[in-house]
């Protein structure tokens, strides 16, 4: 359909309103390669579930843990020097009891009928394992 004077003529209509043009917003929006659409959070979080329960790297960051051991030295006596093992066996005894102590916190919060977790299930957990740092939380 091309005539001499005029641009191709894709779509001749016999009538009626002409086709709107598209926004740039819209043709970006087309032009842009999919993300793979939405991602539920509980499908991330049974993911991320997946991955640190495979992983076996300790998942305190060794700096901020290290300047957290200094700083209670620190008010308790001056002076105090660590080695990087010590501070390594210590990092790995303190993520071992934290994880202990969330799944005995989940425990308590499936015993009450529950999927989340809440302070009192961990306060029943530190209970249940002797109590004596519960005036920590």
């Amino acid at each position: 359909m091309w005539d001499v004077d005029r641009e191709p003529d894709v779509s001749r209509s016999t009538g009626g309103k002409a086709p709107r043009k598209e926004l740039a917003s819209k043709a970006a929006k087309k032009a842009a390669p999919s993300t793979g659409g939405v991602k539920r959070p509980r499908v991330v979080a049974l993911r991320e579930i997946r991955r640190y329960q495979k992983s076996t790297e300790l998942l305190i960051p060794k700096l901020p843990f290290r300047r957290l051991v200094r700083e209670v030295a620190q008010d308790l006596k001056t002076g105090y020097k660590f080695q990087s093992a010590p501070i390594g066996a210590l990092r790995k005894a303190v993520e071992h009891f934290l994880v202990a102590l969330f799944e005995d916190t989940l425990l308590c919060a499936i015993h009450g009928k529950r999927v989340t977790i809440q302070q009192k299930d961990m306060q029943l957990a530190c209970r249940l394992r002797g109590g004596h740092y519960l005036d920590l939380l």
